[in-house]
């Protein structure tokens, strides 16, 4: 028997299951039944039922999860490692520093020597 089943937040449970009696062909055959557990209550079956179906949609989906978040960390710290990179590259370029060291060195050699100096 082929059954799959959902749960919503709200008060009505909604269960869809092939019918056990009735070929595929029947036009009256009943393919989904919707349940109010607070008019009918919940048989013991029904409700092992629905927590067996819904671990089985948690682990499908976890799976599912999983390699999103690890295909995100990956895109993310791949991004983090190019910034921190280039600016480490960019900085060793900068000779503005050393430039400026080099013409107050040469300004010095050039101004007129005072007893100050």
């Amino acid at each position: 028997m082929l059954c799959t089943l959902s749960i919503s937040p709200l008060p009505k449970i909604v269960v869809s299951a092939m019918a056990e009696k009735g070929t595929k062909g029947e036009p009256d055959a009943a393919f989904a039944k919707r349940i109010d557990p607070t008019k009918e209550p919940l048989s013991a079956e029904q409700i092992q039922f629905i927590r067996r179906v819904e671990l089985e949609q948690w682990r499908r989906n976890t799976s599912k999860l999983r390699g999103r978040n690890f295909a995100t960390a990956l895109a993310i710290g791949t991004l983090v490692m190019g910034i921190y990179g280039y600016t480490f590259y960019s900085v060793s370029q900068e000779k503005i520093m050393d430039e400026l060291d080099e013409e107050a060195k040469v300004a010095r050699t050039r101004a007129p020597k005072t007893a100050a100096n």
